[in-house]
């Protein structure tokens, strides 16, 4: 009696633990749509014009497209993977052990969407929209140890590099310290040359410029890989410090940087790096918002006459209503110590301000080329338009509403309770117009309650048929 009903439970479970396994190795096509290339040969017809039938044929269809695909592609679009702060945590001593052990399948988690939504269309770029942590109130060794978990876990690189940082960069206990007072020290020389000499044209000293990177390890990834900061990895203005810049630099490279692409051709194009959390004030150390509208200044000179990528983190400024944050900028107030040191700081921002959101505008799509914005930090995404008003004011719509506009796009969240998210953009350029066109899609994948379900089920079944040994 007892072995035919666990024999019974034992299918039950080993059928919803097929069913689920189904699900999470397959979920882009279910649907395709949403997540593939905007210019690929995906059939475009609404999903809700489609039966039942329909759909489940072009699931299998999208599965046997998916087996047989040659990942070389001979298009000339540009594709960009982008996720929205996965904000991983960390362990302490006195965690619980569920809390743990939480923490641990969350980073297999996220780095079963990357892996799923990299093998399936091999993206030219991958961008994390910044707060790849969840705090930036950690020591340097805790930094370093997620950015290991990051690194290798979630996202499949190779963490020798950091290793080596690690080595150079070491304290009496073995770990990571940041160095921040040589840091420190470099950054304001050559911010005091740059001041002194009036060099804000020549982009060699704070070595802002690149051209044509496809990959910073080309010997080991065919894809370029972009960090951003985020106020969880390095703080808004009012607390960012010297240390929180060194480990960033030492660990993930510069904040601030350009990218530019066919610049000799018809279609150029670049990607702009920008750390917007050091715009604006009044900041704990106002050299580093110099710094920040210094590479602005520099970006503006070169006179790039192609379309813009911007990556940044904190959204620009739109009115209340556009998105799920509205406009709300605080200021630490009176305290005691130990912050007292702050009282009037920046202390958070849901979006840069009116004002210096139209002077980044201005200074980065001056030549009125279409382009595009990819932000993070509103959890729930975004997409609006900023149409030129005038030739010093952009204002935020849902549409379209002038001929000079860039879309901006608030990538929502990767993480588990925002379902999983992976923001798709693909450039096409329009030989018709001459002009760059930037599409997006979000590809959700599910809840972390899914995943986890569809791992448990798999012991939960492994187990049960292991018993009737026993029974």
């Amino acid at each position: 009696m007892l072995r035919c009903a666990v024999k019974k439970f034992a299918y039950f479970a080993t059928l919803l633990t097929i069913v689920a396994n189904i699900y999470i190795y397959t979920y882009p096509s279910f649907h395709p749509e949403q997540c593939s290339w905007n210019c690929s040969t995906k059939n475009t017809t609404l999903r809700g014009d489609l039966t039942l039938l329909e759909k489940v044929k072009e699931y299998f269809n999208d599965i046997q497209e998916q087996w047989h695909a040659s990942h070389a592609s001979d298009s000339d679009d540009v594709h960009i993977m982008a996720f929205g702060d996965p904000q991983i945590k960390g362990n302490w001593p006195k965690t619980p052990y569920v809390s743990r052990l939480d923490t641990y399948g969350n980073d297999y988690y996220l780095g079963h969407i990357y892996d799923m939504m990299q093998q399936r269309l091999k993206p030219q770029v991958v961008t994390v929209m910044g707060d790849l942590f969840s705090s930036q109130w950690i020591g340097d060794s805790e930094f370093h140890n997620r950015t290991k978990r990051y690194i290798s876990r979630i996202f499949k690189r190779d963490p020798a590099f950091i290793e080596r940082v690690k080595i150079e960069n070491i304290d009496e206990e073995g770990q990571y310290k940041a160095n921040w007072s040589k840091w420190g020290d470099r950054f304001n020389e050559i911010l005091s040359t740059v001041q002194q000499n009036d060099t804000a044209n020549e982009d060699s000293l704070f070595g802002f410029g690149y051209e044509n990177i496809q990959s910073w390890n080309p010997d080991l990834e065919d894809f370029l890989f972009i960090n951003i900061t985020g106020n969880h990895d390095v703080g808004y203005s009012g607390d960012a410090t010297y240390q929180h810049m060194t480990r960033f630099h030492d660990l993930f490279g510069k904040d601030n940087y350009w990218i530019e692409y066919e610049t000799n051709t018809t279609h150029p194009w670049r990607i702009v790096v920008l750390n917007d959390l050091l715009l604006e004030g009044p900041a704990l150390q106002p050299e580093f918002v110099d710094a920040t509208w210094i590479f602005l200044k520099q970006l503006n000179e070169r006179k790039f006459n192609g379309s813009t990528v911007l990556l940044t983190h904190v959204p620009f400024y739109k009115r209340e209503g556009l998105c799920y944050d509205g406009p709300d900028t605080r200021y630490y107030p009176d305290v005691d110590a130990p912050e007292s040191y702050k009282t009037g700081l920046l202390r958070s921002q849901n979006h840069l301000g009116e004002s210096v959101s139209n002077e980044v505008l201005n200074l980065i799509f001056e030549n009125g080329k279409p382009g595009i914005i990819l932000t993070g930090h509103d959890h729930e995404g975004c997409e609006t338009v900023y149409n030129k008003r005038s030739p010093l004011t952009w204002e935020a719509t849902k549409d379209i509403e002038s001929n000079i506009f860039v879309k901006e796009i608030t990538v929502k969240s990767m993480m588990g309770e925002f379902n999983g998210n992976t923001g798709l953009v693909t450039g096409h350029f329009n030989t018709d117009t001459m002009t760059w066109d930037w599409t997006f899609s979000l590809c959700p994948f599910a809840i972390q309650h899914v995943w986890w379900f569809a791992k448990v089920s798999l012991l939960v079944a492994i187990f049960t048929w292991s018993s009737l040994l026993f029974v």
